[in-house]
């Protein structure tokens, strides 16, 4: 701990106190692990509701557990960047992984989380047609995500939002380039595949959230990154959402929009929910400019021979005035093939 920021006494002692006890190191240990619900921590220790919330109650109180709301439920975890919740993590550290009573936990656990994946599966296994039918109608995924990664360049980046991160493969992507990621979308059922997306992947340094996209729950000022990707095309009111994602960012900071170009497949607005077929350049620089940002970078992902019918994706990039010295961020001048 030689790095950490020092703790009051007050602070210290509190720790402690609240970790001091067999069920609550327990928890603490478990909390390092994955990000879980009463309800599957209560399967994992075998105690009952009201005792397993006594104890979180207390460990939230002493800083060690950040405790949120996602609808209906509350996922904790020890993942919260503070001096106290450091300290918990570090305490977790130094414990022995082989201890008897930490190795049934986290089999037990390995059980919560196959359960999980197997829900999420079943979910997403009820939409496989949909999600398909959408990726057959734009150019291949591969070099949407490669132009992505082009764009942003090699970071590192302190902090990344994905604002509507639907099945969190934006944050599997980005955020090893990331000190911490936060992925924010409205619908519980994606988070879940969201979240069953990142622990296979083994990621650390992401936190879901559930949350309104013209309301996002997170601090402004305080991303060096943000990203919509594939997400204006749902929303009443685009030039909107956009001013709250330039809300979050740093000074100098860069918002990435990936989407469609301008099309005319009316279905995806019969059968899938899409309220916009598509985004001009000139459409999307005013929605940049509206919400305080110079539109940078602009480019189209246009199909390939035998691809007639998929739709061009395009990419838009815009970067917060507050530090003119920062260098804008561009695209190679060439297209990758």
């Amino acid at each position: 701990m030689t790095n950490a920021v020092p703790l009051s006494f007050g602070s210290a002692l509190a720790a402690l106190e609240a970790a001091g006890e067999a069920t609550r190191l327990r928890l603490l240990a478990l909390l390092v692990e994955a990000e879980l619900t009463v309800t599957e921590i209560v399967s994992i220790l075998g105690q009952s509701q009201p005792r397993v919330s006594r104890h979180l109650k207390l460990l939230v109180e002493a800083g060690l557990v950040e405790r949120h709301r996602e609808g209906a439920w509350a996922f904790f975890s020890c993942m919260a960047r503070t001096p106290t919740a450091s300290c918990g993590r570090d305490l977790v550290r130094r414990l022995d992984p082989d201890d008897p009573v930490l190795v049934a936990d986290r089999a037990r656990l390995g059980e919560v989380r196959t359960a999980r994946n197997q829900n999420a599966e079943r979910y997403f296994a009820t939409q496989a047609s949909q999600w398909d039918r959408l990726r057959s109608l734009h150019i291949a995924e591969e070099r949407v995500e490669t132009a992505i990664l082009e764009a942003v360049g090699p970071g590192p980046f302190r902090a990344l939002l994905d604002l509507g991160t639907g099945t969190g493969r934006m944050l599997e992507l980005l955020a090893p380039l990331a000190d911490r990621a936060i992925g924010i979308d409205q619908n519980h059922a994606m988070l879940n595949i969201a979240r069953t997306r990142i622990e296979r992947s083994r990621l650390r340094n992401i936190h879901l959230r559930q949350g309104d996209i013209y309301a996002p729950p997170v601090e402004r000022d305080g991303y060096d990154l943000v990203i919509l990707h594939q997400v204006l095309h749902y929303l009443d009111d685009p030039s909107r959402a956009l001013r709250e994602a330039a809300r979050a960012l740093r000074p100098g900071g860069r918002l990435v929009v990936v989407d469609f170009a301008p099309h005319d497949h009316e279905s995806l607005r019969d059968h899938h929910a899409h309220r916009r077929l598509g985004f001009s350049r000139q459409e999307i620089d005013g929605f940049m400019a509206d919400a305080g940002l110079a539109s940078e970078q602009h480019r189209d992902l246009t199909p390939n021979d035998g691809e007639a019918d998929t739709l061009t994706v395009s990419i838009w990039i815009g970067h917060d005035r507050r530090t003119l010295s920062d260098a804008p961020l561009a695209f190679p001048h060439q297209e990758v093939a």
